[in-house]
């Protein structure tokens, strides 16, 4: 399987954005590997819901808006202290 970034999956979405905004109005995005793979109606439970089934750091989430005059990526990280 290829290994894709997420630099890979921000291009996907800036690449397909016009379409994405029409299908998911206002939604966070979840994308990894290239692809959709959750919408929500905010990042908090686009984040919360996806790292109950994927790694933090495997994923972006995305608002997609048609409001948004600049686009404003969201990575997931893990956070520890030290």
């Amino acid at each position: 399987m290829e290994d894709y970034t997420q630099e890979d999956d921000f291009k996907y979405f800036l690449d397909n954005q016009e379409e994405l905004i029409k299908k998911y109005p206002n939604k966070f995005l979840v994308i990894k590997n290239k692809s959709v793979i959750g919408a929500f109606d905010d990042q908090v439970t686009a984040y919360t819901e996806t790292t109950k089934s994927h790694k933090p750091g495997s994923f972006i989430i995305q608002h997609a808006s048609k409001n948004s005059t600049d686009t404003q990526v969201f990575h997931s990280r893990v956070i520890s202290a030290v």
